[in-house]
């Protein structure tokens, strides 16, 4: 780094207000060399605007004005590359000055990190030239003292969210939090508000714009007219605490007519495609869907439904509180990837529903397509005959267990399906089955190795029992270890004879 060169500043200038301006921002901006700010197309700078007062007669002024505000653009890269290309140019502008030894305030609405531009800047220059931010009032802290609406107490969860999200989405993060901020209105409104309405979360929004400025405004958000939404404008979600509000709501006493039931309901692997009809029906009927977080995450948002989530080692807690909300009276759905009775949910419901006390809820499973039957299809035909599902998880059982039944598998020359291979915590159990089942095994014998099958991200290797990497396998893995007969086609299909022969 030159000692002679500049000094790089991003500096925050508050949410509109100029009262709102620190006092060390002001300090910078009266001593800058250069001050530089984005504007929109056809704009004046709104940043520039908020510290007019604080910039000093012939100063240096770098307006960097953005070539576009939306996708419609004739660069050859879109969108990304107009913006792309507009950063660099910017960024060169103002490493000119720093390397000719000027200090640069670069002047940022809100925060400097919040949403800013000032962070592509930043990425740019901050490696070669001395780099300083001046944090600012964000937009979020006027609205809500413009509202007076608390964002958050006690142990609320408050989450930021921009309102360009996908709406189903949106509304499921809605469901999922305590309060909530809602950023870059203007044009998704209206999904906004949907959204909203869906997590059941619409009646106590509030809607603010031009927060600190003087045409400030805020009221519900049921009442707002979509086309007049500007971009200076956000939601506010207050949290669930101050009254009680949104999700929480105990369960209404258990009508006559209606018996208690607990559905419990496989998702299958992963894409939408592979949950079954019933099982989407079952779900568009219930009022509160219980399961591990990535899970319940897969089930839409929509108005009347909340949604419970946990971690995936209180299976039993689950189950209860289902259990405890069927009785009430409520429609209830525990759900599970894969199939929820394939190392799923389901047993651990049918444990907890054993209490006497669960006497009078029906219990229902919905089946879904396993993640063995997916890898299965995605090879070709490997459990065409007769296999065995095995999970190497020793949380619940010791792992003698799980050696005996891995050696009964090998000897009786068995197709073997792996759940639950590895973890973060279990990292030995792989080398260990496969040092156990090539005690018995061939080293030849075919392995399938499925990774995240249905996703995005899936992967399938077909390798052998020999040549099985076990530091590549992890928790989003399953394996399919061949049987004697399992056979591996010119075409590259896995498939095991119905026959034996």
């Amino acid at each position: 780094m030159s000692t002679t060169a500049g000094r790089f500043w991003g500096v925050g200038v508050g949410p509109g207000d100029p009262e709102l301006i620190t006092l060390k921002a002001a300090r910078l901006i009266a001593a800058a060399d250069v001050v530089a700010y984005h504007a929109g197309v056809g704009k004046s700078s709104n940043a520039r605007r908020i510290a007019a007062s604080l910039i000093p007669e012939g100063v240096v002024e770098e307006e960097l004005r953005y070539p576009v505000t939306t996708g419609g653009t004739q660069h050859p890269g879109g969108y990304a590359g107009a913006m792309a290309e507009f950063y660099e140019d910017a960024a060169d502008r103002l490493a000119a000055h720093l390397a000719a030894g000027r200090d640069v305030v670069l002047l940022a609405e809100g925060d400097p990190l919040f949403y800013g531009s000032f962070m592509y800047m930043h990425d740019r220059l901050a490696p070669a030239y001395e780099t300083e931010i001046v944090p600012g009032v964000p937009a979020f802290a006027a609205a809500s003292a413009a509202a007076a609406s608390p964002l958050a107490r006690q142990t609320d969860v408050l989450t930021i969210l921009p309102g360009t999200l996908p709406e189903p989405e949106l509304a499921r993060r809605l469901a999922d939090t305590d309060g909530a901020i809602i950023m870059k209105l203007g044009r998704t409104f209206p999904a906004v508000r949907r959204a909203l309405a869906a997590a059941g979360r619409l009646e106590h929004a509030v809607y603010v714009e031009r927060a600190s400025m003087p045409a400030e405004r805020w009221l519900p958000v049921a009442d707002v007219d979509p086309d007049s939404v500007p971009y200076f404008s956000l939601v506010i979600v207050p949290g669930d605490s101050l009254h009680g509000m949104g999700r929480r709501t105990a369960p209404a006493p258990a009508p006559a007519e209606r018996a208690a039931e607990l559905l419990v309901v496989g998702l299958g692997p992963g894409p939408d495609a592979w949950v079954t009809p019933e099982a989407r029906a079952a779900l568009e009927g219930v009022d509160h869907v219980i399961g591990y977080a990535p899970y319940v995450a897969r089930v839409p948002q929509r108005p009347g439904l909340t949604r419970h989530a946990s971690g995936n080692t209180v299976e039993l807690d689950r189950a209860r509180h289902a259990l405890d909300l069927a009785l009430a009276g409520e429609r209830v759905a525990v759900v599970s990837g894969g199939d929820a009775g394939v190392f799923g949910m389901a047993s651990a419901v049918y444990e907890a529903a054993s209490d006497p006390v669960y006497a009078g809820v029906a219990v229902r499973v919905l089946p879904g397509v396993s993640a063995v039957q997916a890898v299965a299809a995605r090879a070709g035909a490997p459990i065409g005959a007769d296999f065995a599902v095995l999970s190497l998880s020793d949380r619940l059982k010791p792992w003698s267990v799980i050696e005996r039944r891995l050696r009964a598998v090998a000897e009786a020359d068995l197709v073997l399906a792996v759940y639950n291979p590895a973890s973060r915590s279990r990292t030995h159990q792989v080398v260990e089955a496969q040092k156990i089942l090539l005690e018995t095994r061939s080293a030849d014998t075919v392995v399938v190795v499925g990774r995240d099958v249905g996703r995005a991200e899936e992967s399938l290797t077909v390798t052998t029992l020999g040549e099985l990497d076990a530091d590549s396998v992890d928790m989003k893995c399953l394996l399919i270890v061949g049987a004697s007969s399992t056979t591996l086609s010119p075409t590259g299909a896995v498939w095991t004879p119905r026959s034996v022969g």
